[in-house]
């Protein structure tokens, strides 16, 4: 069994939501095989609280458009790691930290991989060149 088509559909839409907000390491994973209460993990790292927010919101208003609506909305007041339930996929928007330290990947390192979208990639390593830029510059 594999992602249904309208898993991978608001997949897509998530993670290209996720890169106009400039999140990092923007991923999906089709978890169906393993996972019966979804198809789809997006994963997507934030540098702060109020990105991670930001990029939760531009998910909720792009699957909005699409005519699907979160079940189940989890660590919004922390802003850390948001989780967005839509029963086909699940978002996982995590602040870096927690991204290094949970490591999500590992656990489903297995899983297939979805291709993205050439925007998510190009954001991802954008995303990455900004922060690094702002990391030298508050080494000065």
């Amino acid at each position: 069994m594999t992602a249904t088509p309208h898993a991978l559909e608001l997949a897509t839409a998530a993670a290209v939501a996720c890169a106009e907000k400039l999140a990092t390491d923007v991923v999906a994973y089709d978890v169906s095989e393993v996972v019966t209460i979804t198809d789809v993990f997006v994963l997507a790292s934030a540098s702060n609280d109020r990105q991670v927010k930001a990029i939760m919101d531009e998910v909720e208003e792009a699957l909005r458009g699409l005519g699907a609506k979160p079940v189940r909305r989890e660590g919004e007041r922390e802003g850390r790691w948001i989780l967005l339930d839509y029963i086909d996929i699940v978002v996982h928007v995590q602040h870096a930290e927690e991204r290094a330290y949970y490591s999500l990947e590992k656990l489903w390192k297995d899983c297939p991989r979805i291709e993205l979208p050439e925007a998510v990639l190009r954001g991802n390593e954008q995303a990455r060149a900004a922060e690094a830029a702002g990391a030298a510059e508050g080494a000065l």
